[in-house]
């Protein structure tokens, strides 16, 4: 197997393993080759794809800044490198939404997670989830942090999300978060103790936080897994974001491991910050493929 990366190891602080050094199960001995993100910085805008190629599958790896907007060159870029390599699986970050009926809409509406699928539709490609389905995501959650801390940081993220990214105001977002609710309670049930409405949010929120005034406010620095409390007064929050986002990083190098390992030409998009996270272990996993 030759394993080609489009940035040097270097530019993602990876090292090849040498021919015979994985073991048996080279997804699972590679795991602790995953960067936890104590020993990492932001990830450096216009870093190159990671493409990997085994004997038998290749993987070609996307790190993308949150972005709906079709002029943004890293849609021009992700088009051209569906086209080099053809993919056979694409997998997306996020939930599966619709596409529309352009790429251009679909990037206004869902950004670079339904250009992805929007991609894939049009070639037949399948398409697959890149993350751990919710309920394995808050399940991981609670065996480290409290029920309510659990709750708060997931919907305060939401929030956060919501204002920033989509401009909300104060009742745009109670009513969005009052769906969200609806939501949540449907989805998660008993494994989330009693269901919340807004004011039990509201109450919860003020058992941790005085400043700022109220839940809707939560600011986004509260959800920077590169940042300490101390650092954002999230108290927990920075601390969850980063469990949720290693949690969320085993599971998407094992996913895409073992898609470019069983042959197929694998294509994911993602957030960049995920991508020199998972290099070394997915250069590791591969290398051990042979």
């Amino acid at each position: 197997m030759r394993i080609l990366v489009a940035a040097s190891c270097a530019a993602f602080g990876a090292a090849v393993p040498a021919v015979g050094q994985a073991a048996a199960d080279p997804i699972a001995a590679c795991a602790d080759r995953l960067v936890p993100y104590a020993d990492r910085a932001p990830a450096a805008d216009g870093l190159p794809p990671l493409e990997i190629a085994s004997a038998s599958g290749h993987l070609s790896y996307f790190g993308a800044s949150h972005s709906r907007d079709p002029e943004n060159p890293q849609f021009a870029a992700i088009r051209q490198l569906w086209e080099q390599r053809r993919p056979t699986v694409a997998f997306y970050e996020g939930p599966a939404r619709p596409v529309a009926r352009t790429g251009d809409e679909t990037i206004r509406q869902y950004g670079e997670s339904g250009y992805v699928r929007f991609l894939a539709q049009q070639a037949g490609a399948r398409v697959e989830r890149l993350e751990p389905s919710p309920q394995a995501e808050v399940a991981a959650m609670l065996e480290r942090f409290p029920q309510d801390q659990v709750k708060l940081f997931y919907l305060l993220r939401e929030t956060a999300r919501l204002r920033e990214r989509q401009g909300f105001g104060e009742t745009e977002l109670k009513t969005g978060v009052a769906r969200l609710l609806q939501q949540a309670n449907a989805m998660f049930g008993e494994q989330v103790g009693e269901a919340w409405t807004i004011d039990d949010l509201d109450a919860a929120y003020r058992r941790y936080w005085t400043e700022p005034a109220a839940w809707w406010q939560a600011p986004t620095q509260w959800f920077d897994p590169l940042k300490t409390f101390t650092e954002t007064g999230g108290i927990f929050t920075n601390d969850v974001n980063r469990a949720s986002s290693e949690f969320r990083n085993r599971h998407m190098y094992t996913v895409l491991a073992t898609a470019a390992a069983r042959g197929d030409r694998v294509f994911a998009v993602v957030g960049r910050d995920h991508v020199p996270a998972q290099a070394a272990a997915l250069q590791c996993a591969l290398a051990g493929a042979r």
